[in-house]
């Protein structure tokens, strides 16, 4: 009795104090091999958890002695244990939707887009809408013979569907193709100008091709929007949580315990709240709130909301739109595209207008998340916080970010450290996009700014990493192959490979950082004392793995809180 009471007092110390139930612990994992991504402790055997939090962690002799009689033990038989992965920018709803609708991600030519949409549309009803995601035209091994600036036209698609109004959204999400019966229920023909923000391919002869860029795809969204709201209001409630409960299934099946959704409505958010406080999500979310800037006064009312239901929700960020991507040529850039002489993309929200939503989240206390991709974006966007941040006073913690910064002029990476401003990137684009980058920028103004991960984190900032999914897949384990040998996953050639993480520093990004970019390092991102007691349960240590083997590393058990929430030996959330 004496000893261990001598060891709880060892170990209080060592945990900062947090209190040990007299009882035991609820749970000690124990016999592991634990990366906990803690400097003052990043390997441990055993953890032992209370109440949902960690409260010691360390070898399996000092932790286990800690068991009381009700105290449950497990064996983790020498597994590889880390903090569970927090995705740093992706979009919950797409990624519930990509279940339910055509999935094209995988697409290696047009051909075998219009096979699968010819598939799915076999068992819908004649004018319902069909919405599919995911082709890119420069990742197809064969092209369709009627390219316009580099898109497939709806020629082929037209056929096919007469029966149907037909939306297929570029992986970028910065494009999109629609057929001639979508067209005609948007009112797009001929005379249509071009949107500000926005363009409409075009043949020779003036014919839209189907294809619409950036804002001008709230042309052809507007309709099917009317028509998903003449659903009743229990249907869209019904369709809304199902797509939620989908997209939670996918995380938690992969490993994410935490998910920082990059801008929802917010009905959505509402929505979300209802569902954590009824305790139908046991994913933690942090969501950004996204509207047209003349309606963010009423739609921030009452924000942010902060860890609502035991920290599964918080909302406390504005999302805006700079530019468009990089593969669709809507990206801002400073100089114009190596493959488009004279275009330097595109503004896609006013500069004033920013300004004004600048200070608006200055004023209801939350941090603004601006998607920037070209290096003319980012640096506007630095630019406009140095101006709105000059009056606050030298201590700033506002945690600004920039979504994506995947182009930056070398002048403007320091600028980063220097403000504050984080940059929330996500290295699978860098594999992703190798093909076209190139083309787009030239190889020196590639190789120097283009998904700098090295020099931004030398440099000081504070580099946050995530999917974008589902422009792509959710799963942390390509992403984490990107972040460690940028090499393309088709034919394993290397992407300037000198902007290469480490694997802590990449697993460092995928957690710890991400909390950061919250507001959540005080309870999220390492298995430290205190802190929440979220961790997954590999099938291979991905410290140590050949780096070929990262990308399939399978996710055996995803614990939150210290409940189990996934198992794949029974393959279905618990």
């Amino acid at each position: 009795m004496i000893l261990r009471t001598a060891l709880f007092s060892f170990i209080l110390l060592l945990t900062s104090c947090f209190p040990i139930s007299e009882k035991g612990p609820d749970t000690i994992y124990f016999n592991g091999n634990i990366y906990t991504v803690d400097p003052l402790q990043p390997g441990a055997q055993a953890i032992a958890i209370q109440d949902g939090k960690v409260v010691a962690i360390g070898g399996d002799e000092e932790i286990t002695t800690l068991a009381g009689p009700h105290t449950v033990m497990i064996d983790l038989h020498a597994q590889f244990v880390m903090p569970g992965f927090i995705d740093g920018h992706a979009h919950l709803l797409g990624v519930g939707n990509a279940k339910k609708e055509v999935q094209l991600l995988d697409t290696h030519s047009w051909a075998e887009v219009l096979d699968r949409v010819t598939s799915f549309v076999k068992d819908k009803n004649k004018g319902d809408w069909i919405i599919g995601r995911g082709w890119h035209q420069e990742k197809w091994t064969k092209k369709p013979i009627d390219l316009v600036d580099g898109y497939p036209t709806n020629t082929s698609l037209n056929k096919l569907t007469p029966d149907h109004p037909v939306i297929l959204r570029h992986a970028s999400g910065h494009a999109l193709l629609a057929n001639e019966r979508a067209l005609s229920l948007a009112g797009v023909d001929a005379t249509t100008p071009d949107p500000f923000g926005g363009r409409i391919i075009r043949d020779a002869k003036g014919i839209p091709t189907g294809v619409l860029e950036e804002n001008a795809m709230r042309l052809v969204t507007l309709p099917y929007q009317q028509a998903m709201d003449a659903r009743s209001d229990k249907q869209q409630e019904r369709d809304l949580e199902e797509t939620i409960l989908l997209a939670q299934q996918e995380c938690l099946s992969l490993g994410i315990t935490s998910f920082q959704d990059a801008g929802s409505s917010r009905y959505t958010l509402d929505h979300l709240r209802k569902m954590v406080e009824q305790h139908k999500l046991d994913l933690r979310i942090w969501a950004m709130i996204i509207d047209k800037p003349s309606a963010l006064p009423t739609v921030t009312k009452g924000l942010p909301w902060i860890d609502i239901g035991d920290s599964h929700l918080t909302v406390r960020a504005i999302k805006m739109y700079m530019d468009g991507a990089l593969g669709s040529r809507g990206a801002w850039l400073l100089e114009p595209y190596a493959d488009e002489p004279g275009y330097t993309g595109q503004l896609v929200t006013p500069l004033d207008s920013l300004i004004w939503v600048g200070r608006l989240a200055l004023e209801r206390n939350l941090q603004l998340c601006v998607h920037a991709i070209g290096d003319k974006a980012n640096r506007e966007f630095l630019n406009l916080c140095d101006s709105l941040w000059k009056d606050l006073g030298p201590v700033q913690d506002l945690r600004w970010r920039i979504e994506h910064a995947q182009h930056i002029d070398t002048a403007d990476i320091p600028r980063f450290a220097t403000l504050g401003v984080i940059p929330s990137m996500q290295a699978i684009h860098c594999i992703s996009d190798a093909p076209f980058v190139i083309k787009r920028l030239g190889e020196d103004r590639a190789r120097s700014g283009a998904y700098a991960w090295r020099s931004l984190l030398d440099s000081g900032a504070r580099l946050m990493n995530g999917t974008d999914a589902p422009v792509e897949s959710v799963n942390p384990m390509p992403n984490l192959y990107a972040s460690i040998t940028r090499k393309r996953m088709d034919n394993h050639e290397s992407f300037f490979p000198e902007q290469a993480l480490s694997r802590q520093e990449a697993i460092h990004t995928y957690t710890l950082a991400n909390a950061y970019g919250a507001f959540q390092e005080d309870q999220l991102g390492t298995l430290s004392p205190g802190k929440w007691a979220d961790f997954i349960i590999l099938d291979r240590d991905l410290l140590t793995c050949p780096e070929e083997d990262i990308p399939t590393t399978v996710v055996r058990q995803t614990i939150i809180a210290g409940k189990v929430v996934y198992d794949r030996s029974k393959s279905t959330p618990q």
